[in-house]
């Protein structure tokens, strides 16, 4: 399998995602449009993984190479091709089915647990996890609800952390990818965020947390995404 790696920042890598990938001896490429590159024809690739980033839809005039990200996805869509956003990268899933990005009612910065709605029962992935689990975050936006999406999980402090579309589409607002090293990265880069808040936690809290679980979650879901015909 083709992945595309879509990159909005040199510290907001695949992670746990990249290392699923070598793993699987899949084929990966990464383009990063901050930085000028172009993204591919739509037949290079048959997975795309849209990644975080400091930047936002909601000021996408600041970003215009989001717009053409939002068209790529598209034709990803309209294609069927197995398609995974976190973060920035599930907003811009749902910009492209026509949804803004809203302002999440609380900045989430740390571990926290997302609890599981209805519709996740009959999940392909994650009707096997519990009804709620702890799960990485670093956000202050969050995906717009567009028609056809439908919403797997929330947390205490914002609304729409899980999405799925069809049955080869999922955002994720919150991190499963996230490594200590990738951690460790933001919090040097982005550190104006961890003003201290209801959900925000320290650096110290930040760097003693254990990954490794949420990693394991995220093989979960590539695992089903890599066996979707």
């Amino acid at each position: 399998m083709k992945i595309l790696f879509v990159t909005h920042a040199s510290f907001e890598q695949p992670g746990s995602i990249e290392a699923w990938a070598k793993r699987h001896n899949h084929n990966t490429s990464e383009v990063r449009p901050y930085l000028g590159e172009f993204l591919p024809v739509i037949d290079d690739f048959d997975m795309m993984v849209l990644m975080g980033g400091p930047q936002s839809p909601i000021e996408i005039e600041k970003f215009p190479y989001l717009i053409d990200e939002i068209e790529l996805v598209k034709q990803a869509l309209k294609q069927k091709k197995r398609i995974l956003g976190v973060c920035l990268g599930a907003q811009l899933i749902t910009e492209a089915l026509g949804a803004n990005t809203e302002r999440s009612p609380n900045k989430e910065i740390g571990m926290y647990p997302v609890e599981l709605l209805a519709d996740a029962a009959s999940d392909p992935v994650f009707g096997m996890f519990p009804a709620s689990f702890d799960v990485m975050h670093w956000h202050s936006d969050m995906p717009g609800l567009a028609d056809g999406v439908v919403l797997l999980a929330k947390s205490e402090g914002c609304t729409r952390q899980i999405f799925r579309y069809g049955d080869r589409v999922y955002g994720f607002q919150c991190h499963f990818e996230l490594t200590k090293e990738l951690v460790e990265a933001m919090i040097k880069h982005c550190n104006d965020d961890l003003i201290a808040g209801k959900y925000v936690m320290s650096p110290e809290q930040l760097m003693a947390l254990d990954y490794r679980a949420i990693n394991a979650q995220m093989d979960k879901l590539l695992d089903y995404l890599s066996s979707v015909n």
